[in-house]
């Protein structure tokens, strides 16, 4: 079967743990549009919280879920016990929304945002591992199925946001996205109990890794490994740093409100999904490094635009390039961090966990310096910066590793 969409498409569906991964994605996506893009703007000027207070929020949040998805993927490589720690994760995604609608104060907002929720999202990690496991029975198109399960956690976002923007302006508060987001959490824990394979009953093999704690962290601290994780999370400033500024910039534009956040953010989001589910073709004329480092340019131009033309109807022209940059660099880095770990999915997902920290890090940094000497157009040119570095960095190491990476450990 050639690498197409559709019939990617119909194998996912026709596989059971497969349509798992697809069912658990389409929720996943579902729950965190519903309150992402807002998370900066209830935090600053619903909450009161100061630019520094949220930055630092940020980063306690990107240590906390970095923490606890490596502590995931390793106990889940060394017991195989995958589906106890996904319905640990659904558990924790739960809480923290539902506390969010219960106490939706300043206090409750940091407990839920920078602790509760960050360890909940180790379930992004665990459901791709649970893909990659599965994906095995396909070698040939192992890639083509991991970039679509990606755009199927993308395709919530066409669908939710323009919802929330008709809901806001009617009059509904932005407080409303809670008790919306805790639903769609329970139907996700719900999905996984349901039909998430038990461990040790499943149709591919899931030996334990038998490592220690520590070696397995010293696997994952190979200096080569790290090298490109750091590099990724660089490219990944410019997605953090977006799902920050796009609400804050669009409130301080005259003309914009909560309504232009999530139809911009939806039209970005269903441009991404049929160049995500491309990607497969595009790997037939260029390697993932070099798509990787090309998506990051196109990203890094859009996050510097953005403040410049928010009060200008140019702004909505900015979604396609967001959407092409944001295609690469969402989906390819999947396939290449859990190659680099190619014997330990769990391990190698949770690589995607540090990825996203370091870029979390670079985000936050960009976001506090940028407010604090300017405001949010700086942040934007430091973040797009940073971005355009990893992309570059990543070309440079990876210079002799030819059409794709390779397993390093």
């Amino acid at each position: 079967m050639k690498a197409h969409p559709m019939p990617v498409l119909r194998l996912i569906w026709h596989d059971p743990t497969l349509r798992l991964v697809t069912l658990a994605f389409a929720l996943l996506g579902a729950f965190a549009c519903t309150f992402a893009p807002y998370q900066s703007l209830i935090a600053v000027e619903r909450l009161g919280l100061s630019d520094a207070a949220y930055a630092l929020v940020l980063v306690l949040a990107s240590v906390l879920g970095v923490s606890g998805a490596i502590a995931a993927g390793i106990i889940t490589d060394q017991r195989a016990n995958r589906r106890q720690m996904a319905l640990g994760a659904a558990i924790l995604s739960l809480a923290g929304t539902a506390l969010m609608w219960a106490a939706p104060g300043p206090w409750g907002f940091v407990l839920a945002h920078a602790v509760i929720l960050p360890l909940g999202g180790s379930l992004f990690g665990q459901i791709f591992a649970l893909s990659r496991l599965a994906a095995g029975a396909y070698p040939a198109q192992r890639d083509s199925i991991q970039s679509a399960v990606r755009a199927v956690f993308a395709l919530p976002f066409v669908i939710v946001l323009p919802l929330w923007s008709l809901a806001f302006s009617a009059g509904v508060g932005v407080m409303a996205v809670y008790p919306a987001a805790t639903l769609l959490a329970l139907g996700l824990l719900a999905l996984i109990w349901r039909f998430w394979p038990q461990d040790g009953r499943t149709v591919w093999a899931d030996p334990k890794s038998g490592l220690s704690f520590v070696q397995s962290l010293a696997e994952m601290a190979n200096r080569r490994v790290l090298i490109r994780v750091v590099l990724l999370g660089a490219v990944n400033t410019a997605v953090a740093l977006y799902m920050v500024l796009i609400g804050l910039v669009f409130h301080d534009t005259p003309g914009r409100d909560e309504a232009d956040v999530a139809l911009f953010v939806g039209l970005v989001a269903g441009l991404e999904v049929p160049f995500m589910l491309a990607m497969p073709l595009a790997l037939r004329l260029a390697c993932k490094t070099v798509l990787i480092a090309a998506g990051a340019a196109l990203y890094a131009a859009y996050l510097i635009a953005l403040p410049l033309l928010a009060a200008s109807p140019l702004v909505w022209l900015l979604t396609l390039p967001c959407a092409i940059g944001g295609a690469a660099i969402l989906a390819l880095p999947i396939a290449y961090l859990q190659d680099l770990m190619a014997a330990r999915p769990g391990a190698g997902s949770s690589l995607m966990a540090l990825q996203r920290v370091v870029g979390d890090g670079f985000c936050a940094t960009a976001f506090a310096i940028g407010t604090f000497a300017s405001g949010y157009g700086l942040a934007a040119v430091l973040g797009g910066a940073c971005t355009l570095a990893g992309g570059l960095g990543l070309l440079w190491v990876d210079r002799r590793r030819g059409q794709r990476a390779q397993a390093v450990v």
